[in-house]
């Protein structure tokens, strides 16, 4: 039996799901057996070498599921059903697939980012005329974009479900990655202690030597919750009492238009991240994610021939 592709997978591993948490290297496991599959399909390995084939779509078929809020993840490696996911499980479809999980607004979204991610370029994963619109180099760039649009949403998925302190210590992680505050031993010195901490989470050396400072406020929100007006002026108010001139606050949520006209106006300066910039800092300087497989495009050398 060859291996089934990762649409063919979604309702399986939504009713694996409903017994409760379940840990994905089980789900894996269980549904190598349910599909027959063989030691060699088992066993079959992406160009990366780093992951099975058949737990790579299990992967995937949990996280499209997830985007449409039919499961969601509770710790590492480990996820469970929604009451929405129940709700479809009680009349289950014949199979479930991205067009069926098109009919939930939260998909929508997800979808609406990748398009937005690949601009007029988008190709879907699945699309099997999409070699025939666009040029090969064309196809790996788009498709890597709306890998990054949906690596993206689970990185926020995961912060999002972690602790507010895992956040904090996150933000602070990231800035140290790109280059503030010295090296990542410094992690903890740059954090600021729960008690008395003044509405602040974090205080990061701008340069080298430490002659300036910026301080961080970490907003750790549902996509629902927006960050007002209100929470920028308290953060200004914070900064007046360490007398800083520089702040940071990043959420993973989004901020209210009032919120941003609020961090123009003010006479110190904040920079706003929101969870869309903070996902594509973390992808972009590997915290949280990992290099799988790099693929190489090599062109002909016009120069090398015309020597």
């Amino acid at each position: 039996m060859t291996i089934p592709d990762f649409q063919t997978l979604m309702l399986p591993v939504l009713q694996q799901a409903a017994v409760g948490e379940v840990r994905i290297g089980d789900v894996v496991e269980r549904l190598a057996d349910e599909f027959n599959l063989t030691a060699e399909d088992r066993s079959h390995l992406l160009p990366s070498g780093r992951q099975t084939t058949f737990a790579n779509r299990v992967h995937w078929a949990k996280s499209y599921l997830g985007k449409a809020g039919l499961v969601e993840l509770t710790r590492r490696a480990h996820f469970r059903i929604t009451d929405r996911g129940r709700d479809i499980l009680k009349r289950p479809p014949e199979r479930i697939d991205i067009r069926f999980l098109s009919r939930f607004p939260e998909f929508q979204t997800f979808r609406a980012a990748q398009a937005d991610q690949a601009g007029e370029a988008e190709v879907s994963i699945i699309a099997a005329d999409a070699a025939g619109s666009l040029a090969p180099d064309e196809v790996m760039r788009a498709s890597g974009r709306q890998l990054d649009a949906a690596l993206a949403s689970d990185l926020l998925q995961r912060v999002v479900a972690g602790t507010p302190a895992f956040f904090e210590s996150l933000v602070v992680r990231l800035l140290i990655t790109m280059g503030y505050g010295g090296s990542v031993t410094d992690l903890g010195r740059a954090l600021v202690g729960r008690s008395g901490d003044g509405g602040v989470d974090g205080v990061i050396d701008q340069d080298p030597l430490g002659l300036d400072r910026i301080y961080v406020q970490a907003k750790r929100y549902a996509n629902d919750n927006s960050v007002g007006a209100s929470a920028i002026r308290d953060f200004f108010g914070s900064l007046d009492r360490f007398k800083a001139t520089k702040g940071l606050f990043v959420t993973t949520s989004s901020f209210t238009s009032s919120a941003r006209e609020t961090a123009d106006l003010l006479s110190k300066r904040i920079v706003l991240i929101d969870g869309e910039q903070l996902a594509r800092l973390m992808i972009r300087h590997g915290v949280g994610c990992r290099v799988e497989e790099t693929l190489t495009i090599k062109t002909l050398d016009e120069e090398f021939f015309d020597g």
